[in-house]
């Protein structure tokens, strides 16, 4: 049964020969990029173009056409590739649209070589695009799949081999090989028409229209909104990391829809995904990469980009479902002659009943798909090592301090409010190039609070999400002083963590506390011996600290610029430097402000981060000399909140910190382990010297 897909849903292929089949509403050039286990191309010829057509398991069609079939063996594909994305683009200097918005959607099929179907997709909304990734076949857990893409450049081709990964140079050469391969092709098969012959073409057929007239023809359409992240990107296409042809006529694209006409089926999984093809039983470990460590790091970064577009494609089908249900109930109402009696009452209830098997159906995708990611999480959080896991897993209780620096670090999980019980570790990798901010705000300013992740997104006010300022059990808010208190034991909590996943000695914790507030939950740090001198407070103990550390940044980096690092002084500690700053901005002048913002914009690339606990709303009153300050760090809550967003869809993700579970004294017990092994290494260090 054929998968009809909408943007973001995957379907699972049963066989590693297929042909993609594309019909566009005039010429475009077809192409694959074939990419690694992330996502990137390994240069110019990891790209099947016409002016290179075959790469090792695909061939695409030499010149630019409306109809294309691509051949793709994903048996014979190397060993290094886990993505083949399959771009369209439209040609330059041949005629045809100047534009993807001003032509029929383009249709994709992905069938077996007996032409059965096995999956389609019609790349709806597109507008001043002229280069596209339609649809990609992609590895997983040993399986291939097809998902909708969707992902449209305004930049054309060189944009979009810039965002795979090429440097802009290769990319853009790339490109002007592509266009020029197309240009030459088309001019050794394609006579020039004289200007008779060109009149009696248009006359005789209405599908031969000139590009200029058929561009006038189209409704004109303003530029939809533009990714923050990538001003080429458009979001009416959800950005999406890089990643995947001939005998018979391809299926035609949809015809277009009518304004009080429904929205064709094409738009939306009218039939879900077949279950013949059954996923292998989720193993963890088994993504790509050079080490255990890494494999199940790129394999939770998998299941996170999975989620992503799992949502995204059930929230379009049911918008779509929604969409459908109100045009057809305001085309009953639209003639008064026909807006009472019987057949009123059987066309609203049929569309009722439209509604409901779209939206039942989209439930089933979704169900499915969160059913082998729930399998997959299952498998995996109990493998995850101390940098990865939870403070409830079991591999803590064996816990040895490492010897080399982790992958990542998990700071907390992810969750999306249609699958609450299933949650993906946040994983950030080491060493961190930004510092965190903890907000310790009052609870009622979460929902609307913004996040300075550069990586995950910006901007969102949200509000009507479950587990905002409650409690663990959900038993009601939090009032502003236990959000304080928890927002301290985050941030020690969250160091005690970082120090476990460095080797020891490698990381020093400092804190500045200038009222001494956070005694009581610095206590962990203190008694084990994790804090080498105690938090600093008053201005006095500001100063020191920042003065410090300001001076350590100036003398590495110097060092480093100079290749001299044999010049750093003796007593200079060259471990990796953790700052937590508790109650900001109280206590901290101008001066200190400033040497702050120092540390936070220079420190990481030298080994000096920052923790800082601290209230947005309160650091709003001292004006916007802060704002540069908090926005180069990315915030994180001590309750859970939905303020990051995917690089993909732009999801609101629920933010939910990592806690030690109540009573447990893991915690203590990894600081004592890290304080035993570090008397243990002075002790040796003594007995060589």
């Amino acid at each position: 049964m054929t998968a009809e897909l909408v943007r973001g849903q995957n379907h699972p292929l049963d066989r590693t020969r297929v042909e993609i089949r594309i019909a566009a509403g005039g010429p475009v050039v077809a192409g694959v990029t074939l990419a690694d286990e992330r996502g990137g191309l390994a240069g110019a010829e990891a790209v099947a173009h016409p002016g290179a057509p075959r790469r090792d398991g695909v061939e695409v069609p030499r010149q630019a056409a409306a109809e294309h079939r691509i051949a793709v063996d994903l048996g014979a594909l190397p060993a290094a590739v886990h993505r083949a994305s399959v771009l369209l683009a439209l040609p330059v200097g041949i005629g045809g649209p100047a534009v993807f918005g001003a032509a029929a959607a383009p249709f994709v099929a992905v069938t077996g070589l007996d032409g059965t179907e096995l999956a389609s997709y019609t790349l709806v909304d597109l507008d001043a695009e002229t280069a596209v990734v339609a649809v990609e076949l992609y590895r997983r857990q040993g399986a291939w799949k097809v998902r909708a893409v969707g992902q449209g450049y305004a930049g054309g081709l060189a944009a979009l081999f810039q965002d795979q990964g090429l440097p802009q140079a290769t990319g853009a050469g790339l490109a002007a090989e592509i266009q020029e391969a197309v240009r030459s092709g088309h001019a050794r098969s394609v006579p020039v028409p004289t200007a008779s012959s060109s009149s009696t073409t248009a006359s005789s057929s209405p599908t031969s229209a000139s590009p200029s007239s058929t561009a006038a023809s189209a409704p004109a359409k303003s530029p939809g909104p533009v990714d923050y992240r990538h001003p080429q990107r458009r979001t009416s296409n959800p950005p999406r990391p890089p990643q995947p042809r001939q005998n018979t006529p391809a299926p035609p694209p949809p015809p277009p829809t009518s304004p009080t006409s429904a929205p064709t089926p094409a738009s939306a999984p009218t039939t879900p995904p077949s279950g013949d093809a059954q996923p292998a039983a989720p193993v963890a470990g088994d993504a790509a990469g050079r080490t255990p460590e890494e494999r199940l790091y790129n394999q939770v970064w998998g299941m996170f980009e999975d989620l992503a577009r799992t949502v995204a494609a059930y929230r379009s089908a049911m918008d779509f479902a929604q969409s459908r249900l109100a045009k057809e109930l305001d085309a009953v109402n639209a003639d008064p002659r026909n807006r009472m009696g019987a057949a009123a009452e059987e066309a609203r209830a049929a569309a009722h009943d439209k509604h409901a098997r779209l939206a039942a159906q989209a439930r089933e995708v979704l169900d499915r798909d969160l059913g082998q990611l729930t399998a997959e999480a299952e498998v995996v959080e109990p493998a995850l090592p101390p940098a990865f896991a939870s403070w409830s897993s079991p591999v803590w209780q064996g816990y040895r301090p490492p010897e080399e620096y982790p992958t990542a670090v998990r700071l907390g999980d992810l969750r999306l409010p249609e699958c609450p019980d299933l949650r993906i570790p946040m994983l950030v990798r080491l060493p961190m190039n930004r510092g965190l901010w903890i907000d310790s705000g009052r609870p009622e300013t979460f929902a609307g609070a913004e996040t300075a992740d550069g990586a995950y997104g910006s901007s969102f006010g949200l509000d009507g999400l479950d587990g905002l300022a409650g409690g663990p059990d959900g038993a009601g808010p939090l009032d502003a002083a236990e959000v304080r208190r928890r927002a301290v034991d985050t941030a020690v909590t969250l160091a005690a963590r970082l120090l476990a996943v460095h080797p020891v000695g490698e990381l020093t914790v400092h804190v500045i506390d200038p009222a001494g507030s956070a005694a009581p939950a610095l206590a962990p740090l203190l008694e084990t011996g994790a804090l080498r001198e105690p938090p600093a407070t008053g201005a006095q103990g500001v100063t020191a600290v920042l003065g410090g550390l300001t001076r350590r940044v100036d003398l590495v980096q110097m060092a480093v610029r100079n290749q001299a690092a044999e010049a750093l002084p003796p007593d200079l500690d060259t471990a990796e430097q953790l700052l937590i700053v508790h109650d900001f901005p109280h206590g901290f002048d101008d001066r200190a402000v400033n040497q702050l913002r120092y540390l936070a914009d220079e420190g990481p690339s030298v080994g000096v981060h920052l923790l800082m606990v601290a209230d947005r709303a309160e650091a709003r009153e001292y004006g916007p000399v802060l704002d540069p300050l908090w926005r180069s760090l990315l915030r994180v809550t001590p309750v859970p909140d939905a303020h990051l967003a995917d690089p993909w869809v732009g999801h609101a993700w629920t933010y939910e910190p990592s806690r030690v579970p109540d009573g447990s004294r893991v915690l203590r017990k990894v600081l004592g382990d890290l304080a035993a092994a570090r008397r243990s290494q002075g002790h040796s260090r003594s007995r060589e010297g």
